[in-house]
């Protein structure tokens, strides 16, 4: 594992991207913003930030990022995407827009919006003991977020929901140099989820 510093981007077409940004600061890295692809081959991770799935799936078409994200992506680059970035990580997706794609590279089945629309949006002590190290649970905040319907035998669950209707849905996964989480810590001031992606990153150095 290497001890440096390393450089990893957020993608800046959506979202809450300087949220990102600062939690990766605080994390351990340098971050830069990405929106070219000269910008995507610079960096030795990528953070996908929440927003609205379909406006980014159709803006990294416009700034002519999808194929050489998904090449990156197949070559092993380290991705965190969250909410939104969740949704575009996966192979397959349920409940998506007409034409909607995603970059793929989990092995999972997302549904898009699973807990319904932004009025029904709520906060969960969440416990992630793999990217925590058994600490206190994150303050997960979710927002018209997805869920993993199913997970490929070689993706590591890594959160649940605990309580309520959606109780043993599954929230957070990682499979190999890919995490996912449905929910936002970037907006919380707990910095461990991307603490826990920093690590990846200089992992795979």
């Amino acid at each position: 594992m290497s001890s440096a510093r390393p450089t990893i981007g957020v993608l800046a077409l959506q979202g809450d991207v300087r949220e990102h940004v600062a939690a990766l600061e605080a994390g351990g890295a340098r971050a830069v913003t990405v929106r070219r692809p000269t910008e995507l081959a610079a960096v030795d991770g990528l953070v996908l930030p929440g927003g609205e799935s379909t406006t980014i799936d159709r803006l990294l078409r416009v700034f002519e990022l999808r194929d050489e994200l998904r090449a990156r992506i197949a070559d092993g680059l380290p991705v965190y995407g969250s909410c939104a970035g969740m949704i575009l990580l996966a192979d397959r997706l349920l409940d998506g827009a007409q034409g909607q794609e995603t970059l793929g590279g989990l092995d999972v089945t997302v549904r898009r919006n699973a807990f319904g629309r932004q009025v029904d949006s709520w906060e969960e002590h969440l416990p992630l003991p793999g990217v925590t190290d058994g600490g206190p649970p994150v303050d997960a905040v979710f927002i018209r977020a997805p869920w993993v319907e199913e997970a490929g035998p070689d993706v590591q669950v890594l959160g649940r929901v605990g309580s309520g209707p959606a109780a043993g849905r599954i929230v957070a996964v990682q499979q190999g140099a890919l995490l996912a989480t449905a929910f936002h810590p970037e907006i919380t001031g707990d910095d461990r989820v991307h603490r826990h992606f920093v690590a990846m990153v200089q992992e795979r150095d």
